[in-house]
């Protein structure tokens, strides 16, 4: 608890200091520095949009401010950036320019899930995004089911939430029914619910996952 405190008080520091901040949405991202700072003049902002959408081109000078001597923030709409996000090119960039990256704690929902999941927290791989194409993903959730076995190995994977239920779906068919299926929805958040069962239990109760951003693991026992 002391650990994640002194985050909270260097995260709060930081958005003190910083008007410079790489975003996802430029909306959420106001909202998300006056809850964690109210007092900040958000006039002062300086916020350069960054996510799927944004051509490579565009990002070329997002790091002058830093090249002229100020500090920047990044900020994901959820998650941790960097991971599973778009913020990873402007890393990457920053690395190769010899800008200092400084990681701030903060939560990870694929970390997160697996602490709750009761699978395999030695040996796991986080997968992305499956295939859009439902025959190609069928084919990659065989796959990673056979490669957790041969490994021991939990798979971790996620979904765009409104394809969450075609997903489950997938899996429902796809796997067997010992698999341990573990989802792990709506993170952080007052709904949160984490269930880690057998395929064969999923098969029989309906749960609703529409647009609720999820998690999911699969771990097959050799």
């Amino acid at each position: 608890m002391r650990s994640w405190g002194k985050s909270i008080s260097l995260l709060k520091q930081s958005i003190n200091e910083l008007n410079h901040f790489i975003v996802e949405n430029e909306k959420e991202a106001r909202r998300f520095i006056k809850k964690i700072n109210p007092e900040k003049d958000q006039s002062l902002l300086q916020l350069f949009q960054l996510n799927k959408h944004t051509p490579a081109e565009a990002i070329q000078g997002y790091l002058d401010p830093c090249l002229n001597g100020k500090n920047m923030g990044l900020i994901s709409d959820a998650g941790c950036p960097g991971i599973a996000d778009p913020g990873a090119d402007i890393i990457r960039m920053a690395n190769r320019m010899n800008i200092k990256v400084k990681p701030l704690v903060g939560p990870s929902s694929i970390l997160l899930a697996m602490m709750a999941s009761g699978l395999n927290g030695q040996n796991f791989a986080f997968n992305g995004y499956l295939p859009i194409d439902r025959s190609q993903r069928k084919k990659v959730i065989k796959n990673l089911e056979s490669k957790s076995k041969k490994m021991n190995q939990s798979q971790i994977f996620m979904e765009t939430p409104y394809r969450n239920e075609k997903l489950l779906e997938d899996l429902k068919m796809v796997l067997s029914p010992e698999t341990q299926l573990c989802i792990a929805c709506e993170l952080t958040q007052k709904s949160e619910w984490i269930k880690t069962m057998p395929v064969k239990i999923w098969k029989k109760i309906k749960v609703s996952l529409h647009k609720k951003p999820a998690i999911f693991i699969i771990h097959q026992e050799a």
